[in-house]
């Protein structure tokens, strides 16, 4: 397994403001970091793990290798909790928001909110519990939806007017191994878009974890 990234959206410059951001820090999980083959069907995993790399690293403040489920583990565990069939084992069936709010419960006890967004232009609706999640949490966000599937790890939010309103979004797409932050950051595999780029035609799935962070 490569040596993951930590903490990747430090270096981007703030498009607006004010800002709540992340606390803490996480591992940036991706497309075949592990060594597993997932691109295309894996990115739902990837969010999952950094999240719960980030609850890892809050529970134990820690800052050092951590060992995570892998992709076969988290099936395993749907499957335990009746959640999937057999056959989903050894799979390249997706998670969504759902599956990745009964994970993090599963792996590490903290309970989760879904918030469905009716489609992307009914996102400012959503704008004000995420400020609230970022300002007494602190956690990564798990984004997914139909039409738009791609998974999204929303690491904050800046700006409270409509027409300026970004959301930090860590993309868990980049198959490149051994990247850097730099990298990353200049293809934009972590960057602040703004809700407009969010699509009318999809709904949407907020998962946000319930736990504090301590470093708030």
């Amino acid at each position: 397994m490569e040596k993951l990234l930590q903490n990747v959206h430090t270096g981007l410059n703030l498009p607006c403001s004010p800002v709540q951001l992340i606390k803490g820090s996480y591992s940036y999980y991706h497309y075949l970091c592990d060594g597993t083959d997932d691109r295309g069907w894996g990115c739902g995993y990837r969010t999952l793990q950094t999240i719960l790399s980030w609850i890892q690293f809050n529970k134990q403040n820690i800052h050092e290798h951590i060992i995570l489920p892998n992709i076969c583990d988290i099936q395993e565990a749907l499957v335990k909790m009746e959640d999937k069939q057999n056959s989903f084992v050894n799979s390249r069936e997706w998670l969504g928001s759902f599956e990745v709010c009964l994970c993090i419960d599963y792996f590490h006890d903290v309970p989760c909110k879904i918030q469905h967004i009716r489609s992307g232009e009914n996102i400012y609706e959503a704008l004000q519990i995420l400020w609230q999640h970022f300002r007494d949490s602190g956690s990564p966000v798990m984004m997914g939806g139909n039409t738009d599937a791609s998974s999204k790890c929303i690491l904050g939010i800046c700006g409270k007017e409509k027409v300026e309103c970004c959301l930090l979004i860590l993309d868990p797409h980049c198959s490149k191994t051994n990247v850097t932050t730099e990298e990353l950051i200049s293809d934009k595999w972590v960057a602040w878009r703004n809700i407009d780029t969010l699509l009318n035609s999809s709904f949407y799935n907020l998962c946000l974890p319930q736990v504090k962070s301590k470093l708030g």
